[in-house]
């Protein structure tokens, strides 16, 4: 959570400040916060709510003068969201100042610590505990910063991406970071922190992604990187080879709606580079036939989303590889005692490649001695840094907090793996192989022909749009859709929402279907058509509005039944998720634009979950 900007160079800092941040404000919206460096005196300006509150207070960054400082957005976590726990906090004396990411496990002993040196404390926050005993140690060390810094990081205990002035160095920033995402971006006669490579983009292409235990001292005219020991180290530095176009709106109302409609588009991206000549080949991955072949078991680990694309292939791949394959939450994984060895594959998917709980996974994961694979979209991130081997999903940034491109890219991608894996392991005919390939094709073109008709699914948001609570429900790859589509409408619209496997409505859930319960029965899975079928007729017979999602195929035999009716493109049985979650997305935003809720930032959600 949370967003992190810092610039210093030779322009006024505020503005770029502010601009950056209004890009990062999709990693948290609780408050917002700039603090700039006005010759010997630190300046603080913050907000509780959106930026534009901060942004109406420093009238845009005019009323602050200076050419170094720091900004964050706030997503809250210790302390209530207010205009005292904002960042950024400043130290007893004021003469440092510090943003935060993460969270600080130990801080209520260090802070007790401090209170008992004098040390008075203004805000709630985990946070100021940071800014505070680097000032102790700034004095105890006679103002050298530097080794304050060090001291600081090896007492304070858990996860951090700091970014931090000081009075007596109006020329200098400090940044520092251990399992939460910074990284350094290099400009014309100026130097930047960040977050996200979003918030200065516009500024520069070139950046380095800093690891744990690193920190940094930048200048406008250099950035210096130092290991944990103090010791100098060289940077690699990676070029954004996307446009600032793609971190906009570009005429769309919201964020999502934009990112849905670039779906096929994301999609094909994803494909492209990985089909030649009728098969799927992944360049550079490690993973040997061999390898393949000793694998016992099949570990998928991701959270939200991420954790519903693996629900989905558990089902294809179990049924191409005849493998085991676990989906594991990955805030529940190392906390289970995994039956994890040097014979288990661990594929981790993550969009941001920072997510703090599957980090934990992953190095959970490798310590017990398993090979990682990771799905992830931001190169250069943690976990793709972390694991064995590391496949790009190339959704582009994506912005909107509910996911919308980044399930669909992944799930293609996961789908390509199963069919690489099939093919290495000879689990699959050859001519089985090079229909799905082709198949695999023309996704794009069948979710446009999908998004051609979404004024049919804006129709039906604004018949059912005022429910209070709704139900998913369908079986195999229906179920494991039906999670994605009703998180998507809890998180947006406030409606409760729950996913149930059909099969087990007549084991409880169905005590709690009444007279006008909107149910949306997915019925895509054409082996089961008679099951769904069978599921809607006993939901309507206590009352429900049935809206179904099928296929052209079998829209003749559900239609009979259904009170509604969304229809997508026939494909391969593999495929059938890929084209269901589009409809499922739409349905979810229209009906959150009917009652009127803030698409693309939902109250109490973020969209980097780097805290655990």
């Amino acid at each position: 959570m949370c967003g992190i900007v810092g610039y210093v160079g030779k322009e006024k800092a505020a503005p770029i400040l502010l601009d950056g941040l209004a890009r990062l404000e999709y990693r948290g919206y609780d408050s917002a916060g700039v603090c700039v460096a006005d010759g010997s005196e630190l300046r603080v300006c913050k907000a509780k709510g959106r930026l534009q509150n901060l942004c109406g207070l420093c009238s845009d960054g005019e009323t602050l003068p200076g050419k170094l400082g720091i900004g964050h957005t706030r997503w809250a976590t210790h302390g209530e969201p207010n205009d005292i726990n904002s960042h950024p906090h400043l130290s007893q004396n004021g003469k440092i100042a510090l943003v935060h990411n993460g969270i600080i496990e130990n801080y209520a002993e260090l802070k007790a610590y401090l209170m008992k040196k004098g040390i008075h404390f203004v805000s709630d926050t985990d946070s100021e505990v940071v800014v505070q005993l680097l000032e102790y140690y700034y004095k105890r060390f006679d103002g050298d910063l530097m080794r304050a810094v060090y001291r600081v990081l090896a007492t304070i205990e858990g996860a951090y991406a700091l970014g931090i002035i000081c009075a007596d160095r109006p020329d200098e920033m400090i940044a520092a970071r251990k399992d939460a995402p910074l990284l350094l971006g290099y400009g014309d006669g100026c130097s930047f922190i960040a977050s996200d490579a979003t918030a200065i983009i516009k500024y520069t292409r070139e950046v380095s992604y800093m690891e744990d235990g690193e920190v940094a001292v930048l200048t406008a005219d250099s950035i210096r990187v130092f290991d944990a020991h103090h010791e100098p180290i060289e940077k690699e530095h990676h070029t954004i080879d996307w446009e600032i176009s793609a971190a906009e709106k570009g005429g769309y109302a919201h964020f999502m709606m934009k990112e849905i409609m670039e779906e096929p588009e994301a999609i094909r991206r994803t494909i492209s580079p990985h089909v030649r000549d009728g098969k799927i080949f992944f360049e550079g991955l490690c993973l040997t036939q061999e390898m393949l072949r000793e694998m016992s078991r099949l570990y998928i680990v991701a959270c939200g989303s991420s954790y519903h694309v693996g629900m989905v292939c558990k089902y294809t791949f179990e049924k191409m590889l005849r493998i085991p394959v676990e989906v594991q939450l990955a805030s529940e994984f190392r906390y289970c005692r995994p039956i994890v060895d040097d014979k288990t594959l661990v594929i981790i998917i993550s969009q941001s490649g920072e997510t703090l709980d599957t980090m934990a996974a992953l190095r959970e994961a490798k310590s017990l001695g398993a090979r990682i694979l990771s799905v992830v979209n931001v190169v250069g991130s943690s976990i793709a840094r972390e694991s064995d081997d590391v496949l790009y999903t190339w959704a582009g940034p994506e912005i909107a907090v509910a996911t919308t491109k980044a399930y669909a890219t992944q799930l293609i991608l996961m789908d390509m793996i199963g069919l690489y894996f099939a093919d290495l392991l000879q689990a699959i005919p050859k001519e089985a192989y090079s229909a799905l390939v082709e198949e695999l094709q023309t996704i794009p073109d069948k979710l446009e022909r999908i998004l051609d008709q979404k004024e049919t699914i804006q129709y039906h948001a604004s018949k059912y749009f005022n429910h209070s609570s709704v139900f998913f429900i369908g079986r195999n790859l229906d179920y494991a859709l039906g999670l994605e589509g009703s998180l998507k409408l809890k998180e947006i619209s406030y409606i409760h929402s729950e996913s149930y496997a059909s099969g087990e409505l007549k084991h409880g859930t169905i005590s709690l279907v009444e007279e006008g319960t909107l149910v949306l029965a997915l019925s895509l899975y054409s082996p089961l058509l008679e099951k769904a079928v069978s599921n809607i007729v006993e939901v309507r017979s206590r009352g429900a509005n049935v809206l179904a999602l099928t296929t052209e195929r079998d829209r003749k035999e559900i239609s009979k039944n259904a009170d509604g009716l969304i229809v997508v493109p026939d494909t391969m049985e593999m495929f059938l998720p890929s084209l269901g979650v589009l409809p499922l997305q739409l349905f979810a935003y229209y009906v959150a634009l009917e009652r009127g809720c803030d698409i693309d930032k939902p109250r109490n959600l973020a969209k980097s979950v780097t805290v655990e």
